[in-house]
């Protein structure tokens, strides 16, 4: 066995052993054993059983991680990305009228192009040709989308008839019990206790069961089933392949993988000087997207919290393959997930949109013709509860702007292709 590890890992190459990579992959687990309840949270909201929502996202972090572990040798994980299920379930499903699975679809078929991609030099001209400010402000915007997101799940933002929204009554036991939870997440966040995310959710729950005297399950039954597994794997759908949202909301997601997974792969590899990895480690994101749509789940991506694990000594594709067993693990704990309240995830929604709106200072502000159509992204996506259409605004005031102040030499190719594609959306809408 450990001449096998040796020679598929390379261990003492990377001077590395054993125990550390297990360690490392346990550190990673544990902060981000929290995306399984998230997640299942989300694509619930998309009409996926939560049951079933389970068993995907665990498999294809799981899955995720094995072939990343087995194929660039990197100490990275791959899990659901939190952001793009937003765009999932709040965009894909509810704003374009798609079906979970119709979008399951349009995952499927973003994965393949990517995958393509990835053998190509091509994806790295595609990325370099947006601008650093547009690429900014998406995650920006969907940094905000998530923390409206997560104020509705914890009842703290309500609709209102005058004002389309208000605060809650913070005598309701339920938005206290998200006060109370959204203060302990914080705390933990900041003193950089290990494992905050996953204390947030025990410290939720235990709190929702004070002030309830006692925790319902929040999703019905998640008895492990044969059944659920089916109800989610192998469902996408092509039967809107032919509308041109279809191709739209494709192309939409596979901007939004792209843009956040090549900074954090770059980020992470570049911790431990394996910056030669980058090729081997963004095929197999590309691959594992493609996976995820087979599973039943929204995209996988390299996760942030990994860096926890590299931290922790990381340094092979045993780290990545440790933290994917211990989170297939966790289908033996899935009836205990259930009795999670949505006060104990709402904090982690807030927190990771906190996270993703620290791009803005990577947005050109001193630049009009990149701080407006950056504006318009960062605004449009919460505003209009739509990524796409967010995304959509700014793409098309680009080149309006920089020509309107005669800077056209840096409008690129790409973005005409990609502003035109969008402004002929909104034109087949108004004729429609």
């Amino acid at each position: 066995m450990k001449k096998f590890i040796e020679r598929q890992f390379k261990t003492l190459e990377n001077g590395t052993t054993l125990k550390k990579e297990v360690i490392a992959g346990l550190v990673s687990f544990l902060t981000l054993v929290y995306i399984i309840s998230v997640n299942s949270t989300i694509l619930h909201n998309a009409g996926v059983s939560f049951q079933g929502a389970m068993i995907a996202t665990i498999l294809s972090a799981f899955l995720g991680c094995i072939v990343l572990g087995f194929w660039s040798n990197s100490p990275l994980v791959i899990v659901p990305g939190m952001g793009i299920n937003a765009l999932f379930t709040y965009t894909m499903v509810s704003q374009m009228g798609m079906t979970w699975q119709q979008a399951l679809g349009v995952v499927f078929v973003s994965g393949v192009i990517l995958t393509i991609l990835s053998f190509t030099k091509l994806i790295q001209r595609l990325t370099t040709s947006i601008p650093t400010s547009l690429k900014s402000a998406i995650t920006v915007g969907i940094g905000f989308f998530l923390t409206f997101i997560g104020l509705q799940e914890g009842g703290l933002v309500v609709k209102n008839d005058h004002t389309f929204v208000s605060i809650a009554n913070f005598s309701n036991p339920e938005v206290l019990a998200t006060v109370l939870t959204l203060a302990i997440a914080i705390f933990l966040f900041v003193k950089n206790v290990p494992a905050n995310f996953l204390l947030t959710v025990i410290a939720g729950t235990l709190i929702s069961f004070c002030l309830h005297g006692g925790l319902e399950k929040a999703h019905g039954s998640t008895t492990i089933s044969v059944a659920a597994a089916k109800s989610v794997i192998g469902q996408l759908s092509f039967s809107s392949m032919m509308g041109f949202s279809f191709w739209i909301a494709v192309f939409s997601l596979t901007m939004v993988i792209l843009f956040e997974s090549i900074g954090i792969i770059h980020g992470q590899l570049s911790m431990i000087n394996q910056e030669n990895k980058q090729q081997k480690v963004i095929q197999s994101t590309t691959f594992s997207v493609i996976l995820s749509s087979l599973l039943g789940t929204s995209p996988t991506v390299i996760a942030v919290e990994g860096s926890a694990g590299i931290s922790s000594g990381g340094r092979t594709g045993l780290t990545s393959i440790v933290t994917g067993l211990l989170f297939l693990s966790c289908i033996l704990f899935m009836p205990i997930i259930a009795y999670i309240p949505s006060t104990a995830i709402a904090p982690i929604l807030i927190i990771i949109g906190s996270l993703m709106v620290k791009s803005i200072t990577d947005i050109h502000l001193d630049d009009p013709t990149e701080a407006i159509p950056a504006f318009l992204i960062l605004a449009f996506i919460p505003l209009t509860y739509s990524i796409v259409d967010g995304i959509a605004f700014g793409f098309i005031a680009y080149p309006l702007v920089k020509l309107a102040a005669g800077k056209k030499s840096e409008i690129t190719p790409y973005m005409v292709a990609i502003s035109a594609l969008f402004f002929f959306r909104f034109a087949l809408n108004f004729i429609s």
